[in-house]
């Protein structure tokens, strides 16, 4: 083999290997870089740890401190603190995060102009604000398998605690209404949020090889299918069965593992009998035929009422179509005080169309990065696994979001953001090749950025 030159460049912290023959290669960023940002990491994990366990709802005594404020202060601090401080600039931002932003600065004028209650939409919007931050610190921080495995652990592990304890304090309420606050106090978030946790959860059950670890995952998910069918929303069932379905392709079909399938056959049939009546009712109450009870009148009388709330919110688009009635300002523009259990729907007469083809365009994106990163054939194990799961939990919310109004909640938001990472850290592990012919330009042109004083002189030949 031929001796070639290789040329030794270091600006900020990066170091580039020039083979003066062929290529440049680009090292990974140094590990000071990762130090720093840990305080940042710290409240970007405590911001996710809040908002998917509400911890103030059932630990004694945290009512009294107002921990989604401080989390979220501390963690747009963080954000603005990191500025300079991360091997990911803002300029790297992938284009969903762009998406986001302008979807959020329309709700904004969106808002402002509202017809129907512009402080309340103002509020609103400032608040669902909150997710653009988190979104943009998560790819910003976020530069390694080891603290995206982190981030999906918190939202996995709460959202099992909070199947259980919604389980314990609410075996006794109708539908688990109201056990808990928040995106919880509705039976359909819970339900909704559920089934966007439940694939992260089985991969976690899969990558371990801790006998007990694997008990411990199936016994959690076993509590969240069980919170699930509880809660008897038609739409969470619905997401669960596509959503599952998918996880199934992944994980059992395409991962070969078909005991896998069989099992999650035997115990979804098992829980249906055991637990699936309310379900099942709901189910038939849709007909109109053969209701008996207080909850099948309910069940009906719900069907008719989305009903007719779908087709006001498209009157509303029509009437508004620009900037919409403003963000949660439809259940007073429809009359009834219910909102539009279409998320679609409710993006696009809240926020306008231009706000719903953003945020369509913006979920795209999403799959967009999973269709990339299913393509190759170079990515580890556990890296597939998180993929799997991520388009699975996607997959179930496009479905899960014609049944349930969740424009605003931050768990599919998440997502996207999770498949960003994942993408950029690929990417990033792969050499970055420079042409021959840029190799032949003058040294201060090889390397913008870098001053001629500041290249060091060749290393040795080497083979």
């Amino acid at each position: 083999m031929d001796p070639v030159i290789v040329e030794c460049l270091s600006e900020g912290g990066r170091i580039f290997l020039i083979n003066t023959q062929e290529q440049v290669w680009q090292s990974t960023p140094p590990l000071r870089g990762r130090e720093v940002l840990s305080g940042a990491f710290f409240w970007l994990s405590a911001f996710y740890f809040v908002y998917c366990a509400r911890p103030e709802d059932w630990i004694p005594g945290l009512k009294y401190i107002p921990l989604a404020k401080v989390t979220s202060l501390f963690t747009l601090l963080a954000l603005i603190m990191s500025v300079g401080k991360t091997s990911r600039r803002f300029r790297d931002l992938p284009k969903e995060a762009r998406y986001l932003i302008a979807l959020i600065g329309l709700l904004i004028p969106s808002a402002l102009l509202s017809p129907v209650w512009k402080g309340g939409a103002l509020t609103h919007s400032l608040d669902f604000g909150k997710v653009a931050v988190a979104w943009v610190l998560t790819f910003l921080v976020v530069t390694s398998l080891a603290r995206l495995r982190r981030i999906i652990f918190i939202q996995a592990a709460s959202v099992a605690t909070i199947a259980a304890v919604s389980l314990v304090k609410g075996h006794n309420t109708p539908r688990l209404e109201g056990v808990l606050g928040g995106i919880y106090s509705n039976p359909n978030d819970l339900a909704f949020a559920i089934v966007l946790s439940l694939p992260f959860c089985l991969a976690f059950l899969l990558r371990t090889r801790s006998l007990l670890r694997k008990v411990l995952w199936a016994f959690a998910m076993l509590l969240m299918a069980a919170a699930l069918l509880q809660t008897a929303s038609r739409g969470g069932f619905i997401e669960f069965a596509v959503a599952g379905t998918v996880c199934l392709w992944h994980f059992g079909v395409k991962g070969r593992r078909p005991q896998l399938v069989v099992a999650a056959a035997l115990v979804g049939v098992a829980l249906l009998m055991l637990a699936g009546g309310r379900m099942k009712e709901r189910f038939f109450a849709i007909s109109g035929d053969e209701i008996t009870s207080k909850l099948d009148q309910s069940a009906y009388g719900s069907y008719e009422e989305r009903r007719e709330l779908m087709i006001k919110s498209v009157q509303g688009m029509a009437h508004y179509p620009i900037l919409g009635v403003g963000a949660h300002n439809f259940v007073t523009y429809s009359g009834r005080w219910k909102e539009v259990h279409n998320s679609y729907l409710q993006m696009g007469v809240e926020g306008g169309i231009p706000a719903l083809i953003l945020y369509l365009i913006f979920f795209g994106s999403g799959f967009a990065n999973l269709k990339r990163l299913r393509k190759r054939r170079d990515l580890d194990a556990e890296t597939t696994l998180f993929v799997g799961a991520l388009h699975s939990s996607l997959v179930g919310f496009v479905v899960g979001a014609l049944f349930a109004p969740e424009a605003y909640q931050f768990f599919p938001y998440f997502a996207v953001a999770q498949t960003s990472v994942i993408l950029a850290i690929v990417q990033e592990q792969e050499p970055a090749a420079v042409s021959s012919a840029e190799l032949s330009k003058p040294p201060q042109i090889q390397a913008a950025g870098y001053r001629r004083s500041e290249i060091p002189q060749p290393v040795p030949y080497v083979r």
